[in-house]
Parts: C-alpha cells; structure tokens; sequence
C-alpha cells in the first residue's frame, strides 16, 4: 500500500488532522499515514512548499502527497491532482505547485469527483483525502479529474544571480531554529568561488558579514553566528545554540550577497 503523507495548516491542538486521517482510514484500513507537518503557518503556501519540497523524494516512489494549506477553492483556482517525479501530489491550484516543482509535471488533472460532504470548508478531508485513496487503490488520475496541460496560478522561484565577483540571493525560510536559509546552493557557490575568499554580507538593520563555511554549528563557541551548508544544500546562516533570525535581525526575503576577492 502506497504512503499518503500529510502536509497541513491545521495544527494539532483540534480535531482536524484526526479527521482526515479518519476519513482515510475509513477507505484504507491499512492506510499507511505520515506526517510531514500540520504547523505550517496559516495559508502559507511558500513555507508548505519549502517543507515538502525537501523531503518528499525522501519517500519512496508512488508516494501520494495530500497538500492540505490554503485549500478552499475559487472561481480562480481549483483542486488538482498531479503526478510528477515519480510521486503524486493532491492539493488545490493557488500557486504552490509551481513552488513545489521543478520539473513540468507528467500529469496534471482537475478533480471532480462529488463530495463525500455537502460542507465545502474542508477540502482536505472531503475531497484531497478521497482522492488519495482513490490513487493509492491503483486508480487512475483520469477516473477522478478532467486532463488540463498546466496549472491556473504559477509564481516565478526566485533564483540567486550571480557574476564573476559575486552572488546575490535571498532568506527563504526561517526555521524553526531560526536559522535563515537562503536561496544560495553549495553547487552554485563553489561554481563561481573557484577556491577565492569571501565575504558573506547580510542584515538589514544592522550589518553583519562572515568569511568562513564551517561543516558543523559547533564549530563556533556558542552564541556565534555561523554560514554552513545544510542537509538541503543550501546556505544558511545559524547562530550556534541560538536564533539567527531573532538576534541577527534576519527576515525572509532579505538580501544575501556574497562577495569573492
């Protein structure tokens, strides 16, 4: 039986999440549930992207991914399911498949099956959860949607520039941590670094740089702010047993820039 996963708004601390795993346990009783994370920030679609964007391959192939964040529907966009990379994605068009995506998908349907309810505020558990169970049947994406070619809503990834002397990026999320992470790749770093010192500039009230990637938080003494390349091969910036983002003044979207000698 294929893993569904479950990434969420919907908290803990209520009866919500319970209620979707119900509903999929009531069609799958050998349903083989995970949770990615149900404290995704309220109809945040970026930070939902981010996080499943960096584990989902972690799981094995055929997984179905139920997207439960910003959910409902409107004229402009509607529920889809989505099978790409080899995983299947359940989730409603508001632009976070293309966040989530870095290849076209190899399958994109419009869902419209019935309800198993008449109450149009919980698509997660109504629609999404229903359509997991259907895929993870073997049934086809066709039997539960109409065939569209590409997605209603589309945001622009934001990438780092960078030139001969240079990179130019961003803070994309802040952990919970609060460690920073930009938009930097280590590919991208040692493609234009070339062996060269550096010097990483950051903050926005307050200025702060840094001349060194450790490999560990630990390398610096408690306290001290450190530039290290995580699991996700991206740039961050970590303060060691602390808040990057509260001591440092860091916020998403600001500018990262790095520069060579």
């Amino acid at each position: 039986m294929p893993i569904i996963t479950l990434t969420t708004d919907l908290g803990t601390v209520d009866h919500y999440v319970s209620a979707v795993k119900a509903t999929i346990l009531r069609q799958l009783d050998n349903a083989n549930i995970v949770d990615i994370s149900h404290d995704i920030p309220s109809f945040n679609i970026m930070h939902a992207a981010f996080v499943l964007k960096n584990v989902y391959q972690e799981f094995p192939a055929g997984s179905i991914h139920i997207i439960g964040v910003n959910a409902e529907t409107n004229e402009d966009n509607s529920h889809l399911a989505v099978y790409a990379n080899g995983h299947y994605f359940v989730g409603t068009d508001n632009g976070i498949f293309s966040l989530l995506l870095d290849l076209k998908p190899d399958k994109i349907v419009e869902i419209t099956t019935s309800r198993d309810s008449d109450n149009e505020n919980f698509p997660v558990k109504d629609v999404f959860a229903k359509a997991a169970c259907h895929i993870a049947r073997g049934g086809t994406l066709e039997i539960i949607g109409t065939e569209i070619k590409q997605f209603s809503k589309e945001f622009a990834k934001l990438e780092a520039l960078h030139y001969k002397n240079s990179i130019r990026g961003s803070i994309i999320h802040i952990d919970h941590y609060g460690n920073a992470i930009t938009n930097i790749s280590q590919r991208l770093f040692k493609d234009v670094a070339k062996g060269r010192t550096f010097t990483i500039n950051l903050g926005s009230k307050e200025h702060y740089s840094l001349n060194t990637i450790k490999r560990k938080y630990n390398e610096v003494q408690a306290g001290d702010a450190v530039a290290l390349f995580i699991s996700t091969d991206l740039l961050t910036i970590s303060i060691n047993n602390g808040s990057a983002s509260s001591l440092m003044g860091l916020h998403i979207n600001d500018t990262v820039r790095i520069e060579f000698k």
